[in-house]
């Protein structure tokens, strides 16, 4: 199974969201991420849709998709087609003895620290999602009090056809 990235733009109205997971729920269609947000034009959204399956269900995602009334454009990206980014907020409980090997991997992972107390920080990542994995993997020795992820964004590579 490999994943796909279904970049929908959207009309902004309400009920929208709802029509395009219930595609996905009534077909058995997994969504390993989902962003949603307005793009340039306020009457217009874009979803960010990440799925995987085999290339049957890939391309019946895809078909699926481009059925509802809602929906103006679906661009369906390979993991190489795209930059993909995703943020993720994480929580770690902190003492004297790992403050310091905490602050390293944040350096080492060009993550920055965005708040903190005396016995928690908060720290930030915008990056690929496997290195968000890789982040949390790292952080599993620490004391991970909660993790936010916003689900991963995407859009084609530049080129000079665009």
């Amino acid at each position: 199974m490999k994943k796909k990235i279904y970049s929908v733009l959207v009309e902004n109205r309400s009920g929208v969201l709802c029509k395009v997971a219930g595609l996905f729920s009534r077909r058995c269609f997994n969504i390993d991420s989902l962003a949603v947000g307005e793009t340039d034009a306020p009457d217009v959204s874009c979803m960010t849709i990440v799925s995987s399956g085999d290339q049957r269900t890939t391309e019946q995602i895809e078909k699926q998709l481009n059925k509802k009334l809602d929906v103006i454009k679906v661009k369906t990206f390979e993991e190489g087609q795209c930059v993909n980014r995703e943020l993720m907020l994480l929580k770690v409980k902190y003492n004297k003895s790992n403050r310091r090997e905490i602050m390293e991997i944040c350096e080492i992972m060009k993550a920055q620290i965005v708040d903190m107390s005396k016995h928690y920080m908060m720290i930030q990542l915008c990056d690929e999602p496997e290195r968000i994995r890789l982040m949390i993997g790292m952080f599993q020795s620490f004391s991970i009090v909660e993790v936010a992820r916003t689900g991963t964004l995407a859009l084609c590579k530049c080129s000079e056809n665009d």
